[in-house]
């Protein structure tokens, strides 16, 4: 057993995962669908935090990842564009985020968060696109926000989703 690290009696120290500049992050390896696996198990690659993309490549890059059923490594992506991108364009990536942890919620069975986040994105993203007039970055906002609406109507009826075969279309074939 560890060492006493003072933030509560009964809890004891224990090796933290740290970057480089000493914030806490969890190095233990994770699933497609982001969940923890045991240390020394072979995960899927760790989507990199903080990446600036341009806009059109963080859409490509989280649909590549959605396509492939990683919806929880899509959020980075929304979450990086969130982040980095322009003032009047973060909710939009923020809704997008919530779309993706809302599928990811819904493929690992979690059904009353899946559903929520999924209506909480959609709600998000056409909030969003009603102030905006626009069709950013190529994104079918309105196939989108039906997508996740359609989806959380499933999910709630107890129908299990395959994130990769369940994953929206942000860009239409238009």
């Amino acid at each position: 057993m560890g060492s006493m690290d003072g933030t509560s009696p009964r809890r004891t120290s224990v090796a933290r995962d740290r970057d480089t500049e000493g914030r806490a992050r969890n190095a233990r390896p994770r699933d497609g669908l982001g969940r923890p696996l045991p240390y020394g198990t072979e995960g899927v690659p760790r989507q990199p935090e903080g990446v600036v993309r341009r806009p059109e490549e963080s859409v490509a890059e989280a649909q590549r990842l959605l396509d492939e059923g990683k919806p929880f490594h899509a959020h980075e992506v929304f979450e990086d564009a969130w982040k980095s991108g322009p003032q009047e364009e973060r909710e939009l990536w923020r809704g997008l985020a919530q779309l993706a942890v809302g599928l990811t919620h819904a493929a690992r069975g979690n059904v009353t968060g899946g559903a929520r986040l999924l209506r909480r994105g959609a709600g998000a993203v056409e909030e969003w696109a009603a102030g905006a007039g626009r069709r950013p970055h190529g994104i079918d906002l309105r196939g989108v926000i039906a997508w996740a609406r359609d989806l959380a109507g499933e999910v709630e009826r107890g129908v299990p989703v395959d994130a990769g075969a369940r994953a929206p279309r942000l860009r239409s074939a238009r």
